[in-house]
C-alpha cells in the first residue's frame, strides 16, 4: 500500500464548525475541477477526457472506490486538516496540492469563504508550500510497512465509524472483528483486488474494557438538496493479548480509515501501545 499524507497548516486560531469533513470535501471538489477540467463546456457527462480526469475519478465515477480521504478532528480548535492519497492517486498529487492551495488560500473555506494566506503545506512531513510559494517536491510515496508489535493496546475511535451489520449501521457499540474486517475490505479495494467479505484468519484478543457512544452528525448535501444523517460510533476499547496480524491491520487502519464516508474524515482510529 503506497500513500501520501498531505498536511495543511493554516497558522490561524479561527475556530471551525464542529464537523468540517463535508465542507472540505465539497470545497476541494470545486477547486479540483478548476485544476483538472479540460472540457470547454465544463461538464462531466459524455466528456472526452473522463477516463483520465482526476476530478471525475474522485467525484463523478460511479461504482468506484475513492482513493483519498480527509483527516480531521471533530470540534477542532483551528482549520488545520490532512488529506491521504492512496495507490495510483499518488501519481497526481501535484494537482491535489494545486487544488488545496486554491481552496485554502484563494477561494476560501466554508460558507464564509475564510482564506488563510499564511498556510503551510507538508507532504509526508516535508514542506512543499510556504509563504505563498510552492517548493521543489522531492518526496516519494510511502509504502505501508509496520515493524512494531504490542499485544496490549488502547484503540481510539476518533471520528464516527459507520459500519453496516445485519442491514443497519452500528450506533451504540462495535466489535473489534467488525473493525478488522472493514480495514481488510478497504485494503483489498484500494489495491484494486476482488472485494472480500471475511477475514482470511481468526483474530485472537480479549477486550476487558470498552466505552462507546453514538455520535450524531448531519451534513448538507448540495447535490441532493437535503440534510443527511452521518451518525456513527466513537469511543475506545482496551485490547489485550492481540495477535500480530490484527495489530498490523489496525496500524494500517490508522492510515486508510474504517467504514463508510472516510473521504469526509469519518472512520479515523488511533492505536496506543500500552507496553
Amino acid at each position: 500500500m503506497k500513500y501520501y499524507k498531505i498536511e495543511v497548516k493554516t497558522n490561524s486560531g479561527i475556530k471551525p464548525p464542529f464537523f468540517t469533513g463535508s465542507m472540505l470535501r465539497g470545497g476541494f471538489g470545486y477547486t479540483l475541477k478548476q485544476v483538472a477540467c479540460i472540457n470547454p463546456n465544463y461538464k462531466c457527462e459524455g466528456c472526452f477526457g473522463a477516463d483520465n480526469c482526476l476530478y471525475y475519478d474522485f467525484y463523478e465515477k460511479e461504482n468506484s472506490f475513492h482513493k483519498f480521504r480527509f483527516d480531521i478532528e471533530l470540534g477542532a480548535k483551528n482549520y488545520d486538516f490532512g488529506l491521504y492519497l492512496f495507490e495510483e492517486a499518488c501519481e497526481k498529487f501535484p494537482y491535489i496540492l494545486s487544488a488545496l492551495e486554491k481552496l485554502v488560500v484563494k477561494k476560501g473555506v466554508g460558507k464564509d469563504k475564510i482564506k488563510f494566506e499564511s498556510t503551510k503545506n507538508l507532504v509526508n512531513s516535508s514542506t512543499v508550500y510556504e509563504n505563498g510559494e510552492f517548493k521543489k517536491i522531492s518526496t516519494s510515496p510511502k509504502e505501508f510497512l509496520n515493524d512494531t508489535f504490542c499485544p496490549n493496546i488502547k484503540l481510539k475511535l476518533v471520528t464516527p465509524i459507520r459500519i453496516k451489520k445485519d442491514n443497519r449501521f452500528l450506533q451504540d457499540s462495535i466489535e473489534l472483528t467488525d473493525i478488522l474486517r472493514s480495514i481488510y475490505q478497504r485494503e483489498s479495494e484500494l489495491e484494486g483486488k476482488e472485494r472480500v467479505y471475511k477475514l482470511d484468519y481468526e483474530p485472537k484478543y480479549l477486550v476487558p474494557m470498552s466505552s462507546f457512544k453514538k455520535q450524531e452528525l448531519i451534513r448538507r448535501s448540495n447535490r441532493q438538496k437535503r440534510r443527511m444523517k452521518m451518525d456513527g460510533v466513537v469511543g475506545e476499547m482496551v485490547i489485550m493479548n492481540l495477535d500480530k496480524k490484527s495489530y498490523e491491520l489496525l496500524k494500517l487502519g490508522e492510515i486508510i480509515g474504517v467504514g463508510k464516508q472516510t473521504v469526509m474524515g469519518l472512520g479515523k482510529i488511533e492505536v496506543e501501545n500500552l507496553e
